[in-house]
């Protein structure tokens, strides 16, 4: 291995450094005793350099470990949080590799953790949108869990229910209210209770869409429309008396004609 070749080369240099300082010591005439210690503070120097480039390399090795530990921990609570399966980390890789894959699958699981509890609040926030029009109760979900992705499916569907509902009843007020306008111009009736005046003056997007208001609009619909039979039929009655009265007094066809138009 490249590594081993390494290695040796590492211990030749080594050997041919001390051969060298050896050689230098001789000529220059260094005697025995002060060669031994030149020799030893020599050793003491490169064996306190590979202890401390051993303890570096023990401490990244550390490092890891206690990260796939940490690792391991956090993905044990986001599994719970996000209601998964507990997670199996692939076994037989190097520390390293584990190290990073775990770290890895923690982002992506942090991220699925934000974006679920960022959908909750948007449909919480139309929840409430619809709850304001429409007079009724928000959907009943734990606003401090992580949903799960059924909850949030389920939050979807019944907030697309609420929307057709809301649709549909903002039709039946728009209709309504255009029949009761009309109806109210016709009678000569001016909005004399507070609920008519919102149902004519108010902004339609204002208007609140309880069954309870949708129930007395169908209601004021009624009591106008009833109000129009009655003075129909007092018309009529009135109409068929006048033309009585032009027969016995023998009005001219003229004079009825120029009368009729009123």
């Amino acid at each position: 291995a490249r590594s081993e070749v390494l290695a040796a080369e590492a211990v030749s240099c080594l050997n041919r450094a001390m051969a060298a300082l050896r050689d230098i010591w001789e000529e220059i005439g260094i005697p025995e005793e002060q060669r031994l210690e030149r020799t030893d503070v020599v050793k003491k120097h490169i064996k306190g350099l590979l202890d401390m480039m051993v303890a570096e390399e023990e401490s990244l090795k550390d490092r890891l470990l206690k990260s796939i530990a940490l690792c391991r921990k956090e993905l044990d609570i986001l599994c719970r949080e996000l209601q998964l399966d507990p997670f199996e980390a692939e076994e037989g890789c190097t520390i390293l590799q584990m190290e990073k894959n775990l770290r890895t699958r923690v982002e992506v699981m942090l991220k699925q953790k934000r974006d679920r509890k960022q959908e909750l609040k948007t449909l919480q926030e139309q929840d409430r949108d619809l709850c304001d029009i429409l007079c009724t109760s928000p959907f009943c979900i734990d606003s401090n869990a992580v949903p799960s992705l059924e909850d949030l499916d389920r939050y979807r569907r019944h907030l697309a229910s609420l929307t057709t509902e809301k649709e549909q009843r903002r039709e039946e007020f728009v209709s309504n209210k255009r029949q009761i306008i009309l109806l109210m111009e016709e009678l000569d009736h001016t909005p004399d209770t507070s609920f008519e005046r919102d149902v004519v003056c108010e902004d339609e997007e204002a208007f609140c869409l309880s069954t309870d208001n949708i129930a007395a609009l169908q209601n004021l619909l009624q009591q106008l429309e009833a109000q129009r039979s009655v003075n129909e039929a007092v018309c009529t009655e009135l109409r068929s008396r006048i033309v009585m009265l032009w027969e016995r007094l023998q009005v001219p066809l003229e004079e009825r004609e120029s009368s009729a138009v009123h």
